[in-house]
């Protein structure tokens, strides 16, 4: 491991904080985005610290800001990417100003402490500290070392880094990249996880619209296109798509099944094992914890969520098509046309009535997990945590992973924090009064900052 005792990690995490609270100060909202805000502000940071940044608008007022660390060229450059955007807020529902920065009780508070402002303050302060010690003569890197802000994340109108990967390619090509979200502390039975994202599902977001015999509401029949879509909406919210193992979910579960032991490793164990809709009915008795539960079904199945409904257009009119919006995500290696058979199967008589149209859809992803970073990932965690245990996991959601490894890049998710038993990552994100303990970004820099430098430097961590 690289030895980084001699740096001032005090003033290390006063700075991550300092910079963590200057962005949340930006409202970058999305939308409409406006991140040109935070580019700006990152692209003078940067060159206040004698680093020359490239400013790309990808549309208008939609800003990236991109700087490289440049190593002697023996290995392929290492990529740290964040979003600068951040999802709105209802004002009324918080009790400090979400674009405050306001540092309280040991915790900053803003939106995006989490989702991704306080992950980019980390990498950015781990990239003005590799410029540093490289100054220094202190840490010569044999990888570039590329950061990344960039815009529109939040939203699936690709104004940012997609439009990067399609247009400047070069700037951001590298064989690993780092980002959201991942290398966090989950608390199980007692047991403190470190999940590291190696794999997300894909969405699928689409209409089902439902036809039927238009007429007057006073004289009423079972031709209704209200009705059908309301069976098959009920159908769906229902649904129980069988089991897929993915080797990430394989990876993950026999990771809880050695962390917790006992009785219930027993359980993970035999879902391993099982398939198919049997697999699916061994969840809750596998695991005990609820929203662990909960997300080992959706690690482990396509999952389809009921979000909207559209019909009628006067209080006394059968309408002749009533529509429902769907939320589907996809496992990797599930292809659309997979996911609309499935889909189609379930609905059974009702299908003939009803049809589908996708809005949009990307691939699920799924990366290697047997790799020289992964390793390295892993033991730095559990350096810095003896009593930690690093596992693969899948994402539910998705990131701007989607567009990265379009450029070849290994992806994984890891901005590492420590949570407390009883904090939960998943339930921060997007929530009102959105914050961050002092102490987990103070962690989580000198961990980013030992992964990053000892897989940067070293000659000895290839294939």
């Amino acid at each position: 491991m690289t030895e980084s005792t001699e740096l001032n990690w005090n003033a290390i995490a006063d700075e991550t904080i300092r910079l963590l609270q200057g962005l949340i100060r930006l409202d970058t909202s999305n939308p409409p985005g406006n991140e040109m805000l935070a580019a700006r502000h990152i692209a003078n940071i940067l060159r206040d610290n004698g680093i020359e940044p490239v400013v790309i608008e990808t549309a208008p007022n939609r800003g990236n800001v991109i700087a490289r660390l440049k190593g002697d060229g023996s290995a392929q450059p290492l990529l740290l990417y964040a979003h600068t955007d951040v999802v709105p807020v209802e004002p009324a529902h918080w009790t400090v100003d979400p674009f405050g920065g306001l540092l309280r009780d040991g915790y900053v508070h803003g939106r995006g402490a989490l989702d991704m402002k306080g992950i980019l303050a980390m990498q950015l302060a781990v990239f003005l500290t590799l410029a540093r010690q490289m100054r220094a003569g202190s840490l010569p890197l044999r990888r570039d070392v590329i950061l990344a802000a960039t815009a529109d994340e939040e939203s699936d109108a690709n104004q940012g880094i997609g439009i990067l990967v399609e247009q400047h390619p070069d700037l951001l090509r590298a064989e690993y990249a780092l980002s959201e979200f991942g290398g966090y502390s989950l608390h199980l039975a007692g047991k403190r996880f470190y999940p590291i994202q190696t794999a997300e599902k894909g969405n699928v977001w689409m209409r089902l619209r439902a036809t039927g015999r238009p007429g007057h509401a006073s004289v009423p029949h079972y031709d209704n296109a209200v009705l059908h879509l309301a069976r098959a909406v009920d159908r769906l919210a229902r649904l129980k798509l069988p089991m897929r193992m993915t080797d990430t979910a394989r990876a993950f579960l026999a990771g809880l099944a050695d962390g917790i032991g006992g009785a219930q490793a027993i359980g993970l164990r035999a879902l391993l094992s099982a398939g198919g809709r049997m697999g699916s009915a061994l969840i809750d008795h596998a695991v005990r914890d609820a929203g662990m539960a909960a997300e080992l079904r959706a690690i482990t199945h396509n999952t389809v969520t009921p979000t909207g409904l559209r019909a009628g257009v006067k209080v006394n009119v059968i309408p002749t098509a009533a529509e429902a919006t769907l939320d589907c995500r996809t496992l990797p290696g599930v292809s659309q046309a997979d996911l609309a058979r499935e889909l189609q199967d379930a609905l059974g008589e009702e299908a003939g009535r009803l049809s589908f149209e996708v809005d949009s859809a990307a691939p699920g992803l799924e990366f290697k997990i047997d790799t020289p970073l992964f390793r390295l990932i892993s033991d730095t965690l559990r350096q810095h945590d003896p009593e930690g245990i690093p596992v693969p996991f899948m994402l539910t959601g998705g990131t701007d992973a989607k567009h990265v490894a379009r450029l070849g890049a290994i992806c994984y998710g890891f901005s590492p924090m420590k949570f407390g038993p009883g904090e939960r990552f998943s339930e921060l994100v997007h929530g009102h009064d959105e914050r961050v303990a002092v102490a987990s970004l103070a962690w989580g820099v000198r961990v980013l900052h030992d992964v990053v430098s000892e897989f940067c430097r070293s000659a000895t961590n290839r294939e």
